[in-house]
């Protein structure tokens, strides 16, 4: 049987060759017909597959850890549209080659929600990266001649969704700005975006304060974009003083 399960394996029918004798057994008891075991193989190998391929996927994709959907508190921001973040995790704008811009100071959850956004793509079988600015742009501006910036710059807008986050926590200069406008207009009317920023597009200047190309940029940017703003009080300073109130009262006690 060893044999026969490496050479199943080789032929690239690995659950098949991994389970060998379990489903040799179960066809036994079962008085499998051929036509049933063929059937049987076939879905297991189907299932097993596809599990492998969403598990690449999440790993290429650089998501990383994060908290479901389902532990979200719709309640504590002062403002926001649940319809418009509910149909960017059904995806509805990756079809379209739409982009998605979750606006909101930091703690309010929008990096979370871009996640979830990413991690359904990932299920849907899309192909993903998720990135900061600050990773994205260090990578573009070490590359050392033209042909190896015009590869990362392919890299970036080869998957179907990016995922570009914290947008606007550091200022760029002109250089970075030049790459980030690259980005954004290979991927433009092509490819959806998905970027977070803590800054309304009014304050985006300030993040590229000497770039000619930030009016550009914007307009790329939020030409047929869902701009999605949150609005509230951060849920880490809620938990930060929850921890404190709790501790005080331990300590009270």
């Amino acid at each position: 049987m060893m044999a026969l399960a490496d050479q199943l394996r080789a032929l690239g029918l690995r659950h098949t060759g991994a389970h060998l004798d379990d489903i040799v057994d179960q066809a036994t008891k079962k008085r499998w017909s051929p036509t049933q075991l063929l059937e049987h193989l076939a879905d297991q190998e189907a299932q097993d597959r596809s599990r492998r391929s969403v598990e690449r996927r999440f790993t290429r994709s650089r998501v990383g850890r994060f908290k479901p959907m389902s532990s979200f508190d719709w309640a504590w921001p002062k403002r926001i549209d649940r319809a418009a973040v509910e149909s960017a995790l059904a995806l509805d704008f990756i079809q379209h080659a739409r982009n998605v811009v979750l606006v909101a100071p930091q703690g309010l959850g929008k990096s979370m929600i871009a996640k979830n956004i990413a991690n359904n793509a990932v299920l849907a079988g899309h192909s993903v990266l998720f990135i900061t600015a600050a990773q994205l742009l260090l990578d573009l501006a070490a590359q050392d001649s033209a042909r190896a910036l015009d590869r990362r710059l392919r890299h970036y807008c080869r998957p179907a969704l990016l995922v570009c986050d914290e947008i606007g926590y550091l200022s760029y200069d002109n250089r970075n700005a030049d790459l980030l406008f690259q980005v954004v207009s290979r991927r433009y009317e092509n490819k959806s975006l998905l970027l977070t920023t803590n800054l309304a597009f009014s304050d985006w200047p300030t993040v590229f304060p000497n770039a000619s190309c930030a009016v550009a940029l914007i307009d790329r940017v939020v030409h047929h974009s869902d701009v999605i703003a949150i609005e509230g009080d951060s849920y880490r300073k809620r938990e930060a003083e929850a921890h404190v109130k709790a501790r005080k009262k331990r300590q009270g006690s």
